[in-house]
């Protein structure tokens, strides 16, 4: 059970975190702290958070567990607005889809790794974004990792990983360079392509077109192209070495398609697409 839980941006993350912990009655009281006021008054009425502040001290004053939620490219200059006030006692997390960037962070900031630093990730959302499309059921059944370092306290990673599983969510531990280059390859290069593939059609001259008569694939394969620009500019660049890794490997297998469509090599298209449609089969959310 946690006194005070302070989420630090609430949005569709962290308001749906906020939430889940309401619904199974996990959480005696949640502040949303940002940098909008109004905004996060609407949150209050709202019934997502239970106050709202733009102020650090007041947040965090007498919070058990902070969670960062905010774009990756803040980090640095929200860990300074925390720095001043970090205890003993308190819990520190976050929900940043990269995790090495969120470590050199907090070196950069603290000098050292804090014992209360517990790295996350919870493998939910969808393309809407703001606290209206919060949802108290976005991490049921879900992912959620944790990449807890050897600084990190157990108190802290036993507190996370229960508030995570409050929500109904499933936590497991990975390291900091294998979550990054995992999740370069099966969220963020998805998303790029998503991305690159609306916007190389947008600009085309028959653009209505191509829309109007677009089917259910092409729907859901771009459905993630309407998730938040920024959100996403900040995961490329700070996971830019994970995400360059997965492209180069992309675009050469795409290479290899291409290279058989040009020759008409049946053989080859089928073999490849056969041997994705059974990865696909065999996977499981």
């Amino acid at each position: 059970m946690i006194n005070q839980l302070t989420i630090i941006g609430t949005g569709l993350i962290g308001g749906s975190l906020a939430l889940a912990l309401k619904k199974a009655n996990y959480c005696n009281k949640i502040v949303g702290l940002g940098r909008n006021p109004q905004r996060l008054d609407a949150a209050c009425k709202a019934g997502v958070i239970d106050e709202g502040t733009d102020d650090y001290r007041q947040g965090l004053a007498n919070a058990d567990v902070v969670m960062i939620s905010t774009p990756l490219s803040t980090y640095a200059t929200v860990f300074e607005n925390i720095k001043p006030h970090i205890n003993e006692t308190m819990v520190l997390s976050d929900a940043g889809s990269a995790k090495r960037c969120v470590v050199e962070a907090a070196k950069q900031v603290f000098g050292n790794i804090p014992k209360c630093l517990v790295p996350g990730h919870p493998i939910a959302g969808n393309e809407k974004s703001g606290f209206e499309a919060a949802s108290p059921d976005l991490y049921a059944q879900r992912k959620v990792l944790i990449t807890p370092l050897p600084e990190t306290n157990t108190t802290a990673i036993t507190t996370v990983t229960e508030m995570w599983q409050a929500t109904g969510a499933c936590v497991e531990q990975i390291g900091v360079d294998l979550h990054d280059n995992i999740l370069a390859a099966t969220s963020h290069l998805p998303h790029m392509l998503a991305f690159g593939l609306v916007d190389s059609l947008a600009q085309q001259n028959n653009v209505d077109q191509i829309f109007r008569y677009a089917a259910g694939g092409f729907r859901d394969f771009t459905r993630i192209a309407a998730s938040d620009p920024v959100m996403w500019r900040d995961i490329c660049l700070q996971n830019r070495e994970a995400v360059l890794a997965a492209l180069d490997l992309y675009e050469q297998d795409l290479a290899q398609v291409r290279t058989a469509i040009e020759q008409g090599d049946a053989d080859t298209l089928q073999t490849i697409f056969a041997r994705a449609k059974k990865a696909r089969d065999q996977f499981t959310y």
